[in-house]
């Protein structure tokens, strides 16, 4: 692999909440689903929807835009649950819908101002200002650390 061009752009997938554009750098993306059956799990904070079985492993599945305190993901046929690993954990997050790779040039990544009706500006990494999108690149570490799964940062 070039690293020149590995750093000079960042490969992402690029997923919507409530109109809004996310996107999550593809080396942590090993898939995206359609909605999936959950089975629910007490004593959980509300964003954690359950788990459910992919392919023989059990993953717990969050819906983003609760955990984003943006209201609860109405699931359509455009749904998706963008499978994630990260620091050896797997997660699935709950999307309105993913269905874009981008290539961001880092040089137009820059720090995340405050974006009105945006996810809290702990799970925002960056924005990339590309013609007329505005992407908010997601911070991993923030949204599916086992401290916060856990409800940590919330006292859930």
């Amino acid at each position: 692999m070039n690293n020149s061009i590995a750093a000079s752009e960042q490969k992402v997938i690029v997923l919507k909440l409530n109109d809004k554009e996310y996107s999550i750098s593809v080396e942590h993306v090993t898939a995206i689903e359609k909605m999936l059956h959950l089975t629910r799990v007490p004593n959980v904070p509300s964003f954690i929807k359950g788990v459910t079985n992919l392919r023989g492993v059990i993953i717990p599945i969050i819906d983003l835009k609760n955990r984003f305190d943006l209201g609860d993901a109405v699931y359509t046929d455009r749904t998706r649950i963008i499978i994630v690993a990260y620091k050896n954990m797997t997660v699935g997050m709950i999307v309105d819908e993913a269905n874009d790779v981008l290539d961001i040039p880092v040089s137009l990544i820059e720090p995340c101002p405050d974006v009105a009706g945006a996810a809290p500006p702990e799970f925002i990494e960056g924005v990339a200002n590309l013609e007329k999108r505005l992407i908010l690149l997601l911070n991993l570490e923030n949204i599916v650390s086992p401290l916060s799964l856990r409800g940590g940062m919330y006292g859930a």
